[in-house]
């Protein structure tokens, strides 16, 4: 695919700006700038609704040379309001793609920039903080796209999850499907697996913008998803009998979800629950303790955090702008049973008296190191101890 001619830019509210070659969409968004420092699954973090708002700069120095494959989207579609690359690849080799990245954010009506300086912008992010920004491949002024990022009311106190959560109660994958481990035809990889019968569980999973890897790995772990949108009741979500609960990925400020807040304080007296992510901050207020912004998150593949209880250290996948306050869980009662090597923040809490647990980063991890793969099997395993 040609280069093409056309410009682009990103503007921060602090009046910084970036030109570039425009690909993608002819459009102009505003949000928050965030980058990714993860090497690969662009299209994964492309569709993950967490990023809803927010323009991504990625680390990696070229991106889109597999292109995009269908079946590996986290969602309906891009989530993302921006994307920005050092380079984008000309070709897509990959005998899965069906489209290049540049068709896919065309389609989708997101615009891209190349070109730019990401090493800049990410070490801009890290000093700054989290910034409000423009991004622009239209014919605008340096001053308007300056203006326009200034205007974005940001994340804190705003509720994005209605925007991304599913506008009804569904059965994930009936005639389970999804549950088959990925094969290459004509290789009998992963077809020795154990396919002995288990019991498997009921999990209602409350869609605050989940990604479709997590309800393939419920699934494959023993699961019957359930899923329930955000504005769900508890009411709601104990009429379907389940066996448990799961808590999702999400957007934005937790502490913008009062209602989830609030249904996810009855189920946890009745139910065993994992949340993650977004789950996670959801249970840290239901528990009546409070979260706070990161200066620039924890976004990308290769993030260690340690297990107090074990003394394990986990390379994980992240993406996330809020933490948990440590104090204030401790207060609750909660154990804080992980955290990042990084920066000392929470990563994992369980109760004393209850079969909770959740944790900060995503053990899915699609795509990503699979050290938290083992999450989904103690999952499992208390539900099956808590149901015997």
């Amino acid at each position: 695919m040609a280069k093409t001619t056309r410009t682009g830019l990103i503007a921060f509210e602090d009046g910084t700006v970036f030109r570039g070659r425009a690909f993608g969409a002819v459009a102009t968004n505003v949000g928050e700038a965030c980058f990714n420092t993860s090497m690969t699954g662009y299209q994964e973090i492309l569709t993950d609704p967490s990023y809803f708002s927010q323009i991504v700069t990625m680390t990696a120095v070229q991106i889109g040379n597999y292109g995009i494959c269908p079946d590996d989207v986290e969602s309906d579609g891009p989530k993302v309001k921006g994307f920005i690359v050092r380079e984008v690849s000309p070709v897509a080799s990959n005998w899965r793609s069906n489209i290049s990245i540049q068709d896919y954010l065309a389609e989708a009506g997101i615009p891209g920039i190349e070109g730019v300086d990401t090493r800049a912008i990410t070490k801009k992010l890290r000093v700054s903080g989290a910034l409000k920004a423009c991004i622009t491949t239209e014919d605008i002024s340096e001053e308007e796209a300056v203006k326009r990022a200034q205007e974005f009311g940001g994340l804190i106190g705003v509720d994005f999850v209605k925007e991304v959560t599913a506008k009804e109660a569904y059965h994930w994958d009936p005639e389970m499907k999804q549950s088959t481990p990925f094969t290459v035809v004509g290789t009998d990889l992963k077809l020795n697996e154990d396919k002995s019968a288990k019991p498997r569980f009921k999990v209602a999973a409350m869609d605050f913008g989940a990604k479709y890897s997590i309800y393939r790995k419920l699934q494959h772990h023993g699961f019957d998803v359930h899923v329930f949108p955000a504005t769900a009741s508890a009411e709601e979500i104990k009429s379907c009998k389940p066996d448990c609960v799961f808590l999702s990925n999400g957007p934005g400020d937790p502490g913008a979800v009062e209602y989830a807040h609030a249904t996810v304080k009855e189920l946890i007296e009745d139910y065993p629950t994992f949340g993650i992510c977004l789950g996670h901050q959801i249970i840290t207020h239901a528990l009546g303790a409070k979260t706070f912004k990161l200066k620039f998150g924890h976004r990308g593949g290769n993030q260690p955090v340690k297990n107090l209880e074990t003394g394990k250290v986990s390379i994980t996948a992240q993406n996330h702008g809020f933490a948990s306050t440590r104090e204030e869980l401790e207060k609750t009662g909660a154990i804080v049973t992980e955290i990042n090597l990084n920066d000392d923040t929470v990563e994992g809490l369980r109760l004393k008296d209850k079969p909770v647990f959740s944790v900060q980063y995503h053990p899915e991890a699609a795509p990503g190191p699979n050290d938290a793969d083992a999450l989904f099997v103690d999952f499992y395993n208390m539900v099956a101890k808590h149901h015997g």
